[in-house]
């Protein structure tokens, strides 16, 4: 059983302990720190969490054997960093960093103490997405030639000034920090790296400053394009398509893929009631005590960094952007 010490109990943070807590028999978390502890008490009391008053008593413990990371993105170099130092593996919520260079430093630290890092891109471990991309992958679809992705939300509706998302440091190209990234990642983890983007983020309807209209048109290095849109105000929605000389496959709302065929064949398979957060924390497990290979590669989370960095610039700049 893994014991793992959580930075960060926000709503996001305990959706992680939530699902595995009392449930795993691979993962299990111990202690935890937060930047408000007086409205964590009685949770972590609920949850068998020793509170602690400081990131720092984590990494102190020999008791706890990976730290898992839902603080914000700001503070995650550093706190990488320090834990590489502690000899602790480290499972952090996307993105990895909001900077390309801190995400590459992050990972350096990792890699020569010899410890794993692995980061929450959840939805590689969807069936519906690991399905879709065995079509794309085996020739199914044929010729490949295009992807779409629409990850959109209303994040942006419920935010006050003084939530730690709702700036522009926190969420560059707004809704693409929170979610975009999210569908940049399932795109690249079928297309592989992107070679060059054009994009455009705007604020329509967000009561915070922060853009909530967000899209990019993509060129691949293996030559095919693609299309991420991403909106913060509205309601819930995940769709990625892929396109290919055969017919397409597309997921929708994560759990449902249909594929169409140009010779008339198509089909629906539908996987409801999938825990993906339990799914990558039993990885992040699996990773440190098995030296298993955990689903998303540490130089994808750093090239998704990078295509936010160019997203970013991009928008602000009117230029097309070559990575």
């Amino acid at each position: 059983m893994l014991r793992c010490g959580v930075a960060g109990l926000g709503r996001w943070g305990r959706v992680l302990v939530d699902s595995v807590q009392g449930k795993s028999d691979t993962v299990t978390f111990t202690a935890g720190v937060t930047g408000r502890k007086d409205r964590a008490v009685d949770y972590c009391a609920e949850k068998g969490i020793d509170l602690r008053d400081d990131f720092s008593d984590l990494l102190n413990d020999p008791n706890i054997d990976g730290i898992v990371l839902a603080t914000p993105h700001t503070q995650h170099v550093d706190q990488i960093i320090a834990a590489a130092k502690a000899g602790k593996p480290v499972f952090a919520e996307k993105p990895l960093t909001l900077d390309a260079d801190d995400a590459r430093r992050a990972a350096k630290a990792m890699a020569d103490a010899g410890l794993p890092l692995c980061v929450g891109f959840n939805r590689r471990f969807l069936p519906a997405m690991i399905k879709l991309k065995e079509l794309a992958t085996s020739g199914a679809l044929g010729t490949l030639m295009h992807i779409e992705g629409n990850i959109s939300g209303s994040g942006a509706l419920r935010y006050t000034d003084e939530h730690w998302r709702a700036s522009e440091t926190e969420s560059p190209a707004g809704g693409m920090t929170a979610m975009g990234v999210h569908m940049m990642d399932a795109m690249m983890s079928i297309m592989g790296p992107v070679a060059s983007l054009r994009a455009v983020s705007e604020r329509h309807a967000a009561p915070v400053a922060v853009d909530d209209t967000t899209f990019a048109s993509l060129k691949f290095k293996s030559g095919e394009t693609g299309v991420l849109t991403t909106l913060f105000a509205t309601q819930q929605l995940w769709r990625i398509q892929v396109f290919g000389s055969k017919g397409w496959a597309e997921v929708r709302d994560q759990e449902r893929i249909e594929v169409r065929m140009v010779d008339g064949d198509k089909s629906v398979e539908e996987f409801p009631g999938f825990d993906m957060e339990r799914a990558e924390l039993e990885a992040f497990a699996a990773t440190v005590t098995n030296g298993a290979t955990y689903a998303v590669p540490v130089d994808d989370a750093i090239h998704g960094i990078e295509i936010l960095d160019a997203v970013v610039k991009a928008s602000k700049e009117g230029v097309e952007v070559t990575l």
